[in-house]
């Protein structure tokens, strides 16, 4: 593994950038492009499909 970061850190990290961005970007999307982009299990990605789905979309 690279120095720095664990990918799932990284991959919270880019999803908070895509959604402050973004607050009405499609969640499942950004959570299937992190997984791919940060080569993550598929447990990781369940781990982020439930964070995501914690923080609600902005009124």
């Amino acid at each position: 593994m690279a120095a720095g970061e664990a990918p799932i850190k990284q991959a919270v990290k880019w999803l908070d950038e895509q959604l402050r961005d973004d607050p009405s970007a499609d969640r499942l999307k950004l959570v299937d492009e992190a997984s791919r982009r940060f080569d993550l299990t598929p447990l990781d990605a369940d781990f982020l499909l439930r964070q995501v789905g914690k923080r609600g979309t902005p009124s």
